[in-house]
């Protein structure tokens, strides 16, 4: 069997396991625990589905409702600053500022601003402009993220 990556746009609310049983007009299984937060999950065909609510929150991303756009969803600033949990500056040779982030899955970004005379540095004005440069790495990635998953891996 081979690994597949797979992104998909889904439509989800939070239902417990027994709420998903009674929606389907299931009977309970005997044993089986009807409190477990989760959600109702629906794909593009519309099939629908139960997740726990742990396994959702890993693998899926609420995106920004835009109802400009064809798909009706879009990618915004609080989910790339929500995208980021750590930023760690450095200062190297007196003027070379590199930020690194950490991003909710782990995945680090590295940006570096510099001038050319250590009498005009300033840290936080470097800090500033790397952490810029990663917000719009992010939300290019973001965004690549989102096509993927409005449109599939192949257009075709």
């Amino acid at each position: 069997m081979n690994y597949y990556i797979g992104t998909t746009l889904v439509k989800a609310q939070p239902m417990t396991r027994g709420e998903y049983n009674q929606f389907k007009g299931w009977e309970a299984p005997k044993g089986e625990d009807q409190t477990i937060d989760g959600y109702l999950v629906e794909d593009e065909t519309g099939y629908t589905s139960w997740r726990p609510g742990c396994q959702f929150d890993k693998y899926y991303l609420k995106v920004d409702d835009n109802p400009n756009l064809p798909s009706g969803v879009s990618v915004g600033p609080q989910m790339v600053n929500d995208f980021i949990v750590d930023y760690e500056v450095f200062t190297k040779k007196d003027k070379i500022t590199i930020v690194i982030a950490t991003l909710v899955n782990g995945f680090t970004i590295v940006e570096s601003s510099a001038c050319v005379d250590p009498v005009n540095y300033n840290e936080e004005i470097g800090a500033e402009i790397c952490k810029e440069r990663i917000k719009n790495q992010v939300w290019n990635q973001l965004g690549f993220l989102l096509q993927t998953a409005y449109k599939g891996i192949k257009n075709n």
